[in-house]
């Protein structure tokens, strides 16, 4: 599948303003906008540079709005939104065809007898963009006039005019830009150099006012800014010849776009050939596999090559893969949750990392990542996020711990490597321990059942987490079934693992087989034919229909240990059914059920009506992965278990192109939102295609 929009969809405003391509560099920076090259977003730019890597995300290059002058006549290839609503100048007009090559983002613009094209991408580890003009046809030389937009600002906030005392300097190959004296220059560099008879700059000083930006009017943000035009560039361009602007924080970056060009097309042909080979050695998942007939366990491997979709969610992948450096981890990785305004998320890295990693053969990331996480443990418990600002971890969170045992599981039976398991395993112990004397929160073990008691007033410890100033939209304090489920599968690893490792096992199969025996019996909802979400609340049982119950039948996913399920094989049946009827949609899962009275089908308006409607029936993308790792292990049939991964090829096409949505809305047309690009909707979709991929 070819990410490419040809020029009737390009010509097509509400269509090109929709499709965002995205360019990252692997230390949290990033590039970012829509295809009409029409800004929609605060967090639209060509440089959002990480200048506190993974995190300190500031806006500095704005745009470049580009106009070619030939025979007489000016094209304009940009677009704006006005105050006003008025869309000029309508440089759309001259896309004749859009596409990815890789994650590189290629425009190509017809006009007159030209043909011209332009790339977009980063350098890996560097907060450098990289744009690049190749004509490919005319019958005379075109002058390209640039004008560079600049900023200096947080990436989640906007700006108005100031009087900044701008500093432009004449560098080596282009200029230094510094729009206040404590701002972080950015540097405009151009090959070729300026002032080689065919590129000359011309430095100014004016405010843009009044850039309507569509989609903060629709998230209920403040909708206008402005971004000051610093220089203009002005080339000529002879056919068959280049020029490359390159935006960097960096003096001396490589300027040499066609060489540049070169490793970065290298880079992304190493991370899908790390894949190709990472499949082909993945063991078959035992306890699966028993239960498949043995017309699929006789089947020879699967020799078909990996479709085109899932090569270009490789590559998405790993955009979200950045650094996290520490003085006791110099080296070490983690997981942007989404683009564009996560940072790294313990619940969501976690979650990730067997897709992103594992799946990916990045095994050596998969490994960092964990030890770099478990330097951040606390009081038995992973940081929830790290803020933008780089100030202190938050805590909040009862289920990213747990999801750290899966991950640590899915990466020890992919690699074995006990030397990881033997450093990690007095972390593992410490959590267990805290959870079962309490921590932050009042998460704490019932000792009566087993379960995991968590939440207290004012907390959102879930992934259900949103909370609007005092108000906490999904508090589920009690007992949620989904920690529950992650609670018994993390005894059980570390029952494991104790044995692995000879040691004491500290009664971790006497507390799993609580849970088994006594505990999670208490979630089946006999009246409704399905789990309960959450025991013991404030109010008694949680009987709203949501898909957490499904992470009891999904866990541990195609792990080689089998352990007793949760549930009876009649209520698992029961539980799939009713999940399919109520909640599953093309992308995912409702987080509610369309008949429950709290259910909100549209994501949209101010922070307070998405907040709202943000876990009350909105659909999550990652869900899937675990619905389609549960319909797999009950009904043992892979050709409708990739079915239901093929909604998500298409939706390659839509929104962040080459992406999946962070979520999508309830209510028909299952419309995308959010995030354009999320970490755990790309991780599971390819977890669950490489766990199919293997017994097919």
């Amino acid at each position: 599948m070819v990410i490419s929009f040809e020029r009737e969809n390009c010509h097509n405003l509400n269509i090109a303003e929709s499709r965002e391509w995205l360019v990252t560099n692997g230390i949290g920076g990033y590039a970012s906008g829509t295809i009409a090259n029409l800004p929609t977003r605060r967090y639209h730019g060509l440089l959002v540079a990480a200048l506190k890597p993974p995190l300190g995300r500031t806006l500095l290059l704005t745009k470049l709005d580009e106009t070619v002058s030939y025979k007489n006549q000016n094209y304009p290839l940009y677009c704006n939104r006005w105050a006003d609503g008025t869309v000029n100048p309508e440089g759309y007009q001259q896309i004749e065809s859009f596409h990815l090559e890789g994650t590189i983002a290629v425009w190509k613009f017809t006009f007159a007898d030209v043909i011209l094209e332009k790339r977009i991408w980063m350098e890996q580890g560097e907060n450098t963009t990289y744009i690049h003009y190749h004509l490919l046809s005319s019958s005379q030389p075109i002058n390209l006039n640039i004008k560079a937009l600049i900023n200096h600002r947080d990436h989640h906030h906007h700006t108005q005019a100031k009087d900044w005392q701008l500093n432009i300097n004449k560098t080596n190959k282009g200029v230094s830009i510094q729009a206040f004296p404590k701002a972080t220059p950015l540097y405009l560099l151009t090959y070729p150099r300026i002032d080689e008879k065919t590129i000359v700059s011309t430095p100014t000083n004016d405010w843009y006012y009044g850039f309507n930006l569509a989609v903060e009017k629709y998230r209920g943000q403040q909708e206008l800014e402005d971004h000051l035009h610093a220089i203009t560039f002005d080339a000529e361009l002879e056919v068959g010849k280049s020029l490359t602007i390159t935006a960097s924080t960096g003096e001396n970056p490589m300027t040499n776009g066609e060489q540049a060009l070169v490793f970065r097309r290298s880079y992304e042909q190493q991370i899908i050939q790390k894949f190709a080979t990472a499949q082909k050695s993945q063991p078959e998942p035992k306890n699966l596999l028993s239960k498949l007939s043995k017309r699929l366990t006789q089947k020879t491997p699967n020799t078909q090559p990996t479709p085109e979709w899932i090569n270009q969610l490789i590559l998405a992948a790993n955009q979200f893969i950045v650094n996290r450096k520490s003085p006791k981890q110099p080296d070490g990785k983690t997981i942007i949750a989404g683009y564009h305004w996560f940072e790294d998320w313990g619940r969501d890295t976690m979650i990730s990392l067997p897709g992103l990693t594992i799946c990916t053969g990045q095994l050596n990331v998969a490994r960092s990542i964990l030890q770099t996480f478990a330097k951040y443990v606390e009081q038995g418990m992973l940081p929830n996020r790290f803020p933008d600002s780089g100030t202190t971890p938050d805590y909040n969170t009862v289920d990213a711990t747990l999801w750290y045992f899966e991950a640590v599981r899915a990466y020890y039976e992919a690699t074995e490597d006990d030397k990881l398991i033997e450093e990690l395993f007095p972390v593992l112990a410490e959590i267990i321990d805290f959870y079962r004397r309490g921590t932050r929160y009042d998460i704490h073990v019932d000792a009566d059942d087993g379960l995991i008691y968590a939440g207290e007033a004012g907390s959102q410890l879930t992934w259900m987490d949103a909370k609007v100033g005092d108000w906490v939209v999904t508090p589920r304090i009690g007992k949620p079934i989904e920690i529950s489920a992650l609670w018994y599968n993390a005894l059980q690893i570390m029952d494991r693992f104790a044995q692995k490792l000879r040691k004491d096992k500290l009664d971790y199969e006497r507390l799993a087989r609580l849970i088994k025996e006594k505990g999670f019996a208490r979630f089946w909802n006999q009246e409704g034919g399905y789990c309960y979400d959450v025991l013991d609340t404030p109010n008694g049982n949680d009987a709203s229909l949501r898909p957490n119950q499904i992470f009891a039948l999904s866990l541990p996913p195609m792990s080689k240990y089998s352990y007793a399920p949760l549930l009876t094989p009649e209520q698992e049946k029961q539980v799939m059914d009713i999940c399919t009827q109520k909640l599953l949609t093309p992308y995912g899962l409702r987080s509610l059920a369309s008949d429950e009275p709290e259910y909100k089908g549209v994501y949209g308006g101010d922070i307070y009506q998405r907040d709202g409607a943000y876990h009350q029936g909105t659909v999550w993308g990652w869900l899937i992965g675990a619905y389609v790792t549960a319909h797999l292990r009950i009904y043992n049939d892979p050709t409708k278990a990739e079915e239901l991964l093929k909604p998500m090829a298409e939706h390659l096409m839509v929104h962040g192109v080459g992406n999946i949505s962070e979520i999508f809305d309830g209510n028909e047309p299952i419309t995308p939102r959010g995030c354009i690009a999320q970490a755990w909707s790309v991780a599971e979709v390819l977890r669950a295609w490489s766990m199919i991929n293997r017994v097919s």
